[in-house]
């Protein structure tokens, strides 16, 4: 099947580079413009060393090592990995009004702006990397051996680091916002339509109002519209298996029974693909994608129905509509992953004084805390509540080397609820009390 990807409106390549080479300049930060499958056409960078990294990990990630066609623009080598990161934040920010601040895999901040032509992304302007704090040896030890680095290249890459400029949270995402009007710059009308998408409201709620009306549109009831239930279950196992070609067949095999059961009926066509966009979504979020994700998505394309005049228009929109699922489903769920995780690290590690919660920590990174809670555990090894106690075990252990902080002032100003429970976490975690903690000066043997 075509990808419909590469007919859709094209970038001004030329204005694009222009702006990516301008705002690098005056921000002192890499720039890069990426097409809409996160290929990497032009990089701007200040000074070499910033993106030394990016080049060390583009050769040592999985599926790195090609040599990229714009090399001239100090791009060096890619990995799919890489690509697929920049892929997300576009897609993310497309998703949250234009702007999108996300970690790569490696734990490096970056910056996304979409650039929109009638209502399609055709590509986007990144900014970064950069370090928005201290680099965490050990998380970055632990997702980079997920993303199937060898251990031996761990040396260099936490030397390369040292040379990514650190930047504070304010002014990335000030970068951030001035990248945005970059791209609404080189973008139509489209660009504003991202915010007003943004501030709809319950996009599910208004998804099935809109597939209540199709229905009735085209006078056709629920039996009608039905798609062969063995055919929903195949797609849903190959899609949870991770089959992406058995499960781009079926869906053909589906869109080809839409075809020939319409009796060329446009408006019954219509209600009929509507009822296939609820059956991909119904995949997707199966196979792990972002639910919120996933229905806005939908309230765009739904969008766009009542416009079509033919099967080549429909079968186009669908064919976009798979390939952005499918991206979602099959490439992107890592990247997610890493992102999420940064994200919730991050906020942990700036609110581990305060009380802090599960729900908290799921909003922050606009997940469900039921899906949050299993995505931190898998790639944690632990739980949110393990993780934070941990943290702020951390934290206390630096405030109990300063004799003058009362103890039950280390407790309060590590975010431990009481001396007692700070006393029982802290003896698990350390192997010993606090009190004894600090007359040893922390020179411990825990299994002592």
């Amino acid at each position: 099947m075509f990808d419909p990807r590469e007919q859709q409106p094209a970038l001004d390549l030329t204005k694009a580079i222009q702006a990516a080479d301008n705002y690098s300049r005056s921000c002192h930060v890499p720039c890069r413009v990426i097409d809409p499958m996160g290929k990497t056409l032009h990089l701007s960078v200040p000074e070499p060393e910033q993106t030394k990294i990016c080049e060390f990990a583009g050769a040592v990630l999985p599926g790195g090592g090609a040599p990229d066609p714009a090399s001239s623009s100090n791009i060096g080598r890619v990995s799919h990995i890489c690509a697929n990161a920049h892929l997300y934040g576009s897609y993310q920010a497309e998703r949250f009004g234009g702007q999108y601040v996300y970690f790569c895999p490696l734990g490096l901040t970056h910056w996304a702006a979409p650039i929109m032509i009638d209502e399609s992304n055709v590509g986007a302007l990144l900014g970064g990397p950069v370090m928005m704090v201290e680099p965490d040896d050990f998380l970055i030890d632990e997702l980079v051996a997920k993303n199937g680095i060898h251990a031996d290249f761990l040396p260099e890459l936490h030397r390369l680091i040292d040379d990514v400029p650190i930047i504070d949270t304010a002014r990335v995402h000030a970068l951030s916002e001035l990248l945005g009007l970059a791209a609404c710059a080189l973008s139509d009308e489209s660009y504003a339509e991202l915010q007003i998408k943004k501030d709809s409201g319950d996009l599910q709620g208004q998804l099935w109002d809109q597939i209540n009306f199709m229905k009735m549109f085209a006078g056709k009831s629920d039996d009608d519209l039905a798609y062969p239930i063995e055919k929903e279950a195949l797609l849903l196992e190959k899609i949870e298996l991770g089959d992406k070609a058995a499960s781009q067949e079926i869906l053909n095999e589906i869109l080809g029974f839409i075809f020939f059961s319409s009796s060329g009926s446009i408006d019954v066509m219509r209600a009929r693909v509507v009822e296939l966009v609820v059956l991909l979504s119904r995949a997707a979020i199966r196979g792990g994608a972002d639910v919120e994700q996933i229905f806005g998505l939908n309230f765009t394309y739904l969008g766009k129905i009542n416009s079509f005049r033919n099967i080549d228009e429909i079968a186009y929109w669908l064919s976009g509509i798979m390939a952005r699922f499918t991206d979602q489903v099959f490439n992107l769920t890592n990247v997610k992953h890493a992102d999420v995780i940064y994200r919730a690290v991050d906020f942990i590690r700036k609110n581990y004084m305060n009380r802090i919660t599960l729900e908290d920590a799921a909003a922050c990174v606009y997940l469900s805390p039921a899906y949050f809670s299993r995505v931190f555990k898998e790639e944690m090894g632990c739980n949110f509540n393990t993780y934070v106690n941990a943290v702020r075990v951390e934290a206390a252990k630096k405030l109990l080397m300063n004799d003058r902080v009362a103890l039950v002032d280390v407790s309060t100003m590590a975010g431990f609820e009481g001396q007692s429970y700070f006393s029982k976490v802290f003896k698990k975690f350390a192997g010993v009390t606090p009190g004894r903690y600090r007359e040893a000066r922390g020179k411990i043997n825990k299994s002592s």
